[in-house]
């Protein structure tokens, strides 16, 4: 069972974290925006509500069955939910019927064609990310830098229920900075070169991570071990 964090200590965390956001933002230019999502898959619930009244909004659930009993559960809260992880065809449905306000892990051509055929039939649409393995890994999914540009044209001209607002990615899973650093720029690129096709979110850093994200360019964050830890 998840251990229920007191208020002083989730508030203590929520407020390093966010100086740390800042500052790498800062860095980056005054100007340059920075959004904290909350990755709650490992909480308890309780702590999700003590964030809401410490100003946390946006929260982020791996699986579509946890993202549903979270949003049952926290209800009455107007939270602002985020599906972050790999989505299954066979949930699709189920993910469409809870509305989430972005999933970030679209991440081919195969499920927007069938997210966009369940869509259409609920006549719904679908804010979404198109996940990029920047890293080259075998164990992350995604597409590869060189087809994200036209994955992502393709997406936004064949499947017009899914309203795509940018990128992903996952940085590369190892100790040397560079590789992490090379991962996060190559994303950068990208988004970049998307701008003029709607991309305004590039969603790259969790809590290992992040101050480095940011400093490639990150607009969106993902964190959760970094906040749910004893003093």
């Amino acid at each position: 069972m998840a251990e229920i964090l007191n208020r002083d200590t989730l508030a203590r965390n929520l407020e390093s974290l966010i100086q740390r956001i800042e500052k790498a933002r800062i860095g980056v230019s005054e100007h340059h925006i920075v959004k904290l999502v909350v990755v709650s898959k490992y909480t308890a619930v309780e702590n999700i509500a003590t964030l809401y009244e410490l100003g946390q909004r946006a929260f982020g659930e791996n699986q579509v069955q946890q993202l549903a009993e979270r949003m049952e559960a926290l209800e009455e809260l107007p939270l602002e939910w985020h599906m972050i992880g790999r989505l299954q065809k066979n949930k699709i449905n189920k993910l469409i019927d809870l509305d989430p306000f972005l999933m970030h892990s679209l991440d081919s051509l195969e499920l927007a064609e069938a997210l966009d055929k369940r869509l259409e039939a609920k006549e719904k649409t679908l804010e979404c990310l198109l996940q990029i393995n920047s890293a080259r890994e075998a164990s992350k999914a995604g597409v590869t830098p060189e087809a994200a540009l036209d994955t992502y044209r393709e997406i936004r001209e064949r499947y017009p229920r899914i309203l795509l607002r940018g990128v992903m990615t996952i940085g590369a899973h190892t100790d040397e900075t560079e590789t992490v650093r090379k991962s996060f720029e190559t994303t950068r690129r990208i988004f970049d070169e998307l701008r003029p096709d709607g991309a305004d979110i590039c969603s790259m850093g969790m809590s290992g991570d992040f101050e480095l994200a940011i400093a490639c360019g990150s607009t969106m964050v993902r964190i959760g071990s970094a906040l749910f830890r004893e003093a």
